[in-house]
């Protein structure tokens, strides 16, 4: 077998891993309430504040949330805007050089105004609330500029993100992902991680923080999150309990 023909193998295994695992997911987390949901997320939002990657965070990435199955950020993008972060969203396009490998929509982050920009926003057919795209070259973006915004500029300090299922590395104590299986968020920080170089910072700053029911964190009698050379770790994760795992974790709640 050619070395061609064994990484092609190996990626149709992990694809193949990662699919089952997120089928299995779907199943589990449609058993979880609406109760429990709200409950963890207003769990997970408490413990959230108390992280110095949180407070001391200037730019802050914030998914929105879909109604059900995954930690709901309202109360958590309310919080940010009122402490006077800039807040940053995730906006959905299509590629402005689509070429041969790469995918055909992107994902930037674009920044709410103010409150009521927030709550403004409507939702998409998947209940998440959206930005009206007529309104994006007037905001500040990551990927943005130049322009007023000194969107040219722009990094983030803090990515939080969403998952289909977590768990920790049993060696390092790193957090894997497992995502929806679109790339949005994989190819969004590989692009910020070459803005960050051209603007001569030999490392992005950004860390990434994970959001996630407890339900959705295995355990390592549940099995491994699948992942490949493209899945970066995230340097923690919130859980609805209020227990934060790995290198963010605080040093008397670290487990890992």
């Amino acid at each position: 077998m050619s070395e061609t023909s064994a990484e092609n193998q190996e990626m149709a295994s992990l694809n193949a891993a990662k699919k089952q695992l997120r089928t299995a997911m779907k199943h589990k987390l449609k058993g979880i309430s609406h109760e429990s949901i709200v409950s963890q997320s207003s769990t997970a939002h408490s413990t959230l504040k108390t992280l110095s990657a949180y407070v001391n965070a200037k730019r802050v990435s914030i998914f929105l949330s879909m109604p059900s199955g995954e930690i709901q950020t309202d109360g958590i993008v309310r919080d940010a805007l009122a402490a006077g972060k800039e807040v940053f969203i995730p906006y959905l396009h299509k590629n402005p050089v689509p070429a041969p490998g790469l995918p055909a929509r992107v994902m930037d982050m674009v920044r709410l105004r103010d409150l009521a920009d927030y709550e403004s926003l409507q939702p998409d057919k998947w209940g998440i609330p959206s930005l009206d795209p007529a309104t994006v070259p007037q905001r500040q973006r990551v990927f943005g500029g130049p322009d007023a915004q000194h969107s040219d500029s722009t990094l983030l300090d803090l990515v939080l993100m969403p998952g289909v299922a977590f768990d920790a590395h049993p060696d390092n104590g790193a957090i894997r992902r497992l995502g929806h299986g679109k790339g949005f968020y994989d190819y969004f920080l590989y692009r910020h991680g070459l803005k960050a170089g051209s603007l001569g910072q030999r490392e992005s700053p950004v860390l990434l923080l994970g959001l996630a029911l407890s339900e959705q964190f295995l355990s390592p009698s549940e099995g491994a999150v699948p992942v490949g050379p493209l899945d970066q770790p995230l340097d923690g994760l919130v859980l609805g309990s209020g227990e934060v795992r790995g290198p963010l974790a605080p040093p008397a709640n670290k487990t890992d």
